[in-house]
């Protein structure tokens, strides 16, 4: 009998019930620790919802409930830094007429861009000032006067520096400025 009381004795003092005792006690320090958590994560959560709630409500209020006020341009012709360009300023006031039934009287000044340090396009284009002036001339006078408003500009620039490199030999025109473009009914 004495033999089974020291059977149950545990030498580190606690008692062993049989049942695997020692075991739920660490599995009761798990327990016991997840509520803590829990209530951790709920907090968090919580403020959270919170702040995002009050960035809400706080962008709101300052917008007023109305539309962004940063306007973005659409404008497709901006691919970022514009290149730098050689002008070609030579030419002189061009005058022409249109090919309305009605003429008008077109004035023209203009400067060609071409690739910046191009000696062999400037030398090109000074050579060949009067044929350029002839050619920016009939150009002018194949229009309406239709298609030399402000609207049509760039589709105009566009058109006048296509033929202009169909024109040269080597030179290449990379962009055309009006300094000067208008027209007076005649």
């Amino acid at each position: 009998m004495a033999d089974e009381a020291d059977e149950k004795v545990d030498l580190g003092g606690n008692e062993d019930s049989g049942d695997g005792g020692g075991k739920k006690k660490k599995g009761n320090g798990l327990v016991m620790l997840l509520p803590q958590l829990l209530k951790f994560v709920a907090i968090g959560l919580g403020l959270l919802i919170l702040i995002v709630t009050i960035s809400v409500i706080t962008v709101k209020i300052l917008n007023k409930g109305g539309t962004s006020q940063t306007v973005v341009a659409d404008d497709d012709a901006y691919v970022g830094t514009r290149p730098q360009y050689s002008m070609f300023s030579a030419l002189p006031v061009i005058r022409a007429t249109t090919k309305d039934p009605s003429p008008y009287s077109v004035v023209v000044e203009l400067v060609l861009g071409y690739d910046l340090n191009n000696a062999t396009a400037a030398t090109e284009l000074t050579s060949r000032l009067v044929e350029l002036q002839d050619f920016i001339r009939n150009y002018f006078s194949n229009k309406y006067n239709a298609d030399l408003q402000p609207d049509k500009e760039t589709q105009l620039k566009q058109d006048l520096m296509e033929k202009l490199n169909r024109l040269l030999n080597t030179a290449k025109v990379r962009a055309v400025f009006f300094k000067q473009l208008s027209t007076m009914e005649m």
